[in-house]
């Protein structure tokens, strides 16, 4: 009786129907895929609210630095980082580093290391950025497109280190279950 349980429950966990949020980013390069970590339930609802509100849509990656990140989402105005509505505090876990596609939150230097919700940032540095742990919040991981983000960092840029011809963004989430991310996650591996 009991592998017969086994059986089932394996079988409801490899085949089960719920989905899960990704946050899916679309730009003149590619598309790119962020699987949202619910260890920071704060930045990943904040994610999912602004980009089904269309929030980024009319926005761009604003700073691209090879070896370092491809950043998006700053608006034209600095409200983001002044007003509290738009401010999150932190969410550190050791164990969430800024690796290779690794996605953060963007802040100013304030001294309660607030995120700004409206800017985000995707580690491009192979060997990942270390010095930044515990500093930024990281919320989520590139499962799809690193080879997009790649790009988006060399393009020509100006000495603010903003590209030169907009790169556009049209943000959006899309509902994944555990094992197509799972497959996503290992494709990218590879």
């Amino acid at each position: 009786m009991n592998s017969v349980f086994l059986f089932h429950f394996l079988l409801s966990f490899f085949f089960t129907t719920d989905k899960l949020p990704v946050g899916q980013i679309l730009t003149p390069y590619g598309e790119i895929l962020i699987e949202l970590d619910s260890r920071t339930p704060n930045h990943r609802e904040s994610f999912i609210e602004l980009a089904e509100a269309g929030y980024w849509d009319s926005l761009t990656f604003n700073r691209v630095i090879p070896n370092f990140v491809a950043q998006g989402g700053c608006p034209d105005t600095p409200a983001g980082f002044k007003d509290p509505a738009y401010l999150l505090e932190p969410e550190f876990h050791p164990e969430l580093k800024h690796v290779y596609g690794a996605v953060g939150a963007g802040r100013d230097d304030n001294p309660g290391k607030l995120s700004a919700t409206c800017q985000f940032y995707i580690v491009q540095n192979p060997q990942g950025i270390p010095r930044l742990d515990g500093d930024y919040t990281i919320f989520g991981e590139v499962i799809k497109g690193m080879e997009i983000v790649d790009r988006i960092v060399a393009v020509d840029r100006d000495e603010q280190d903003e590209p030169e011809v907009p790169i556009t963004l049209k943000i959006r989430v899309v509902y994944l279950s555990a094992q197509e991310i799972l497959a996503l996650k290992n494709a990218n591996e590879n």
